[in-house]
């Protein structure tokens, strides 16, 4: 089992067309996900990855052809708003979006449409999802996994990558892998994917990779130290130098008012069972010392 994509993942790809779409459309593919669909408004009946993919000018007619149940979104900053929700519209359950730098007042608009539909965003600005062996949804390396019991939430692309090749080398494979995006407003929180794990038998371990700003990481430990104690559990902050006011990559990472700031969060997670590491190569030593056996 897995969560939000595996062997029943049919997939659109928003902007198949162009650069990114076309490359990372190909990595999915020969990943093994079901890479079902593409469009591009105008292009529609052309065949996109040496013709093995049709290309629908609206996701409506993607879905009503092909059955797809799973987006991902990569258009430019511009037009992924409307993207997000012409699939949500069409009745597509999870919006994968990779697309950076969509302002923040765009996506107040959207996440009301995308909840009232009962759907689930991922990102935006995020690496996407990878359940390994089973299907990859973003643009997360498929070399890099290895099929386990470990699932792993972050709001970093690039700690994402390092910490999964660390569980990796280390053997311990992973059952779902979330990006979830660094923006201050995203479709799916830490907790959020929390929840989905604790539903996944096969997931019996949990790595949670925050950084400083907001209070996504402090909401999410107190669930867990509620539902989650008797499952090993590892975490890493980052940003744990950065002073007030001042932004550290991602928009969303940034301390005001005294609140966000790395020692506040590493506290909550520590008071929830986390083994919290000091740097992100410590994360799969800390899983084995709570008894996490190689995959």
């Amino acid at each position: 089992m897995s969560i939000l994509v595996g062997r029943e993942t049919r997939l659109v790809v928003q902007g198949i067309t162009g650069r990114e779409g076309e490359f990372h459309a190909r990595q999915m593919q020969a990943y093994g996900t079901q890479v079902v669909a593409g469009t591009r408004f105008g292009k529609g009946g052309q065949r996109a990855l040496d013709g093995s993919v049709p290309v629908f000018d609206t996701v409506h007619e993607a879905v009503r052809a092909t059955g797809a149940n799973t987006s991902i979104v990569y258009v430019p900053a511009p037009a992924a708003p409307d993207a997000i929700l012409e699939a949500v519209d069409a009745g597509i359950g999870l919006v994968v979006c990779i697309t950076e730098r969509i302002p923040a007042l765009d996506m107040v608009k959207v996440m009301p449409v995308v909840r009232a539909a009962g759907a689930r965003l991922i990102g935006p600005n995020c690496p996407g999802v990878t359940s390994p062996g089973r299907a990859k949804v973003g643009i997360i390396p498929g070399s890099i996994h290895l099929e386990g019991p470990v699932g792993l939430v972050s709001r970093s692309g690039t700690l994402t990558y390092e910490v999964v090749q660390a569980l990796t080398d280390a053997s311990l494979g992973q059952s779902t892998c979330v990006g979830i995006g660094g923006d201050p407003i995203i479709g799916t929180s830490h907790l959020d994917i929390l929840q989905l794990f604790a539903g996944d038998p096969e997931t019996r371990a949990l790595v949670l990779i925050g950084e400083i700003g907001g209070s996504a990481e402090e909401e999410a430990a107190a669930w867990a130290a509620d539902h989650l104690r008797d499952i090993p559990k590892a975490a890493f902050i980052a940003g744990r130098t950065a002073p007030e006011g001042k932004r550290m990559g991602h928009a969303g990472a940034i301390i005001s008012g005294g609140t966000g700031t790395a020692a506040a969060k590493v506290a909550a997670l520590e008071a929830a069972g986390f083994r919290v590491a000091e740097t992100p190569g410590q994360i799969a030593r800390l899983l084995v010392e709570q008894g996490v056996a190689a995959s």
